[in-house]
């Protein structure tokens, strides 16, 4: 760790400590200054087995308990702006109450304070807990720190029961997320001078049979752990032609499949095949959904503390990874998710107590 090390005090109150966390800047792939502080923060706790991959950090009691749980985030966060400047934060007096602006604020250093304040909190938590905190989640998935500490020590991570992703949900409940496929359409053409239309073959007007499939297309609505995941698959993008006086011999039809954590990565790319059969078809991504888990008795435990309806996440969110690692998952933080990555990102004050009272609620 570097002499100039920025501090961390995890007794301030948790606004305070989210303002100190948005102040220190980690956008993705520069988030060694702030990985340092939460390290050093969790360490002098001294009750921590606290493990460095990268600039993630994790922190784990070994109590012995019955159960695991995991409480993670990430702590990166998109570029700054200049018009307005993003940091340093602010507290100011929203509409419905002091709201506390600028980069972070939502997405999700409100949701890294919430955690640090718990592990400083619960000496003794009534499950062995996991903390997370990890970098590069902005970004191409190949940076990401769960992915690191699934590759490289997933032994951290998937002893768990249960994990609490405390991503911005607006301070409520939102059980696992939805799978997410992008795919290419491809129709093939002959091309020919656009005077002569009759020597060649459109490959555009091909495309028309493509996006009727779509436009008839009904998404399944899947109720999965209890929660209804609302499917879609919709055109993205389309692409064809080379000049004004060419009949295209290739269109490109780009669309996205947005499937419930009931299927599995074969499963939604099987479906995108049978619905575009007669075509080429090619996958480009896939990362597959995660089950809620609300079955589980560290996740009943969880939404009976905390007293709120429990939504379907239907995007999706490092939850998968979670899942992936065999461990159950649902968002949880502060914020309104719609102002994540805004110029004027901000979040109400009451919301980062809310949501720290609820998980000492939940372990204490």
């Amino acid at each position: 760790m570097a002499a100039s090390t920025p501090s961390l005090d995890l007794t301030d109150d948790v606004t305070t400590l989210t303002a100190r966390l948005c102040d220190i800047p980690s956008v993705s792939l520069a988030e060694a200054a702030l990985a340092d502080a939460v390290e050093a923060a969790l360490r002098a706790l001294g009750r921590l087995e606290v493990t460095r991959i990268g600039n993630t950090v994790v922190a784990r009691t070994a109590l012995g308990r019955a159960e695991r749980v995991v409480l993670a985030g990430h702590i990166d966060t998109v570029p700054l702006t200049s018009e307005p400047e993003n940091l340093p934060t602010r507290r100011v007096e929203g509409p419905g109450g002091e709201v506390l602006w600028g980069r972070g604020t939502v997405d999700m250093k409100g949701g890294v304070a919430v955690t640090l304040r718990v592990a400083q909190q619960l000496a003794e938590p009534n499950r062995d807990v996991t903390y997370v905190f990890y970098e590069a989640e902005e970004i191409d998935s190949r940076y990401n720190g769960l992915l690191h500490v699934q590759q490289q020590a997933p032994a951290l991570v998937q002893d768990a029961d249960f994990a609490v992703l405390l991503e911005p949900t607006d301070a409520r409940i939102e059980g696992g997320c939805k799978g997410t496929l992008r795919a290419t359409v491809t129709t093939k053409g002959i091309a020919s001078h656009s005077a002569r239309p009759w020597k060649g073959h459109n490959a555009v007007h091909d495309a028309a049979d493509v996006l009727a499939r779509l436009v008839a297309y009904r998404p399944a609505t899947r109720e999965v752990d209890g929660l209804e995941f609302r499917e879609a698959l919709n055109a993205v993008g389309i692409e064809g032609g080379i000049a004004g006086n060419v009949i295209p011999d290739r269109c490109v039809v780009t669309v996205n499949y947005r499937y419930a954590p009931s299927l599995s990565e074969a499963d939604a790319e099987a479906h995108v095949r049978a619905v575009f059969d007669g075509f080429d078809v090619e996958v480009h991504d896939n990362a597959g959904g995660a089950r809620p888990g609300l079955h589980l008795p560290a996740a009943r435990a969880f939404v009976e503390s905390l007293g709120l309806p429990v939504e379907a996440k239907q995007g999706w969110t490092d939850v998968a990874r979670f899942s992936a690692m065999g461990v159950p998952a649902v968002n949880f933080g502060p914020g309104d998710p719609n102002l994540a990555h805004m110029d004027d990102e901000q979040c109400p004050v009451e919301q980062y107590g809310a949501c720290e009272a609820a998980l000492l609620r939940w372990l204490g």
